[in-house]
């Protein structure tokens, strides 16, 4: 009976942290279900934000820094926006892809460095 119980913890314990790990996506698939690609990550000069066809008309995409200032935003986004970043220092900055309801439609991050 001593040697039943830690048995079946560890059973116990090995079961439930694999049904965990199984509810997790891999960045792979995560990433052929995203809306915005951008690139170049990490960007110098300029950032392409790259809407797939699925995307909301009327969508706005704003840019927060690290700290939550916002940086940027712009209505009714089109298939293609060119960021300048000549204002922007390095570090992480955060994008939000919002519908016309302000719900978060799709979020990410990009890297400037210099």
């Amino acid at each position: 009976m001593r040697r039943v119980i830690p048995i079946l913890s560890f059973i116990l314990l090995i079961a439930i942290y694999s049904q965990g790990q199984s509810s997790r996506t891999t960045p792979a698939s995560e990433a052929t279900d995203r809306i915005v690609k951008l690139y170049p990550n990490p960007a110098t000069s300029y950032i392409i934000f790259d809407l797939q066809k699925s995307f909301e008309k009327g969508s706005s995409i704003q840019v927060y820094n690290f700290l939550g200032k916002k940086m940027y935003e712009t209505q009714n986004v089109t298939e293609r926006i060119t960021l300048d970043l000549a204002d922007y220092t390095r570090g992480v900055y955060i994008y939000h892809l919002r519908n016309l309801a302000g719900k978060i439609i799709e979020s990410g991050k990009f890297q400037v460095s210099r």
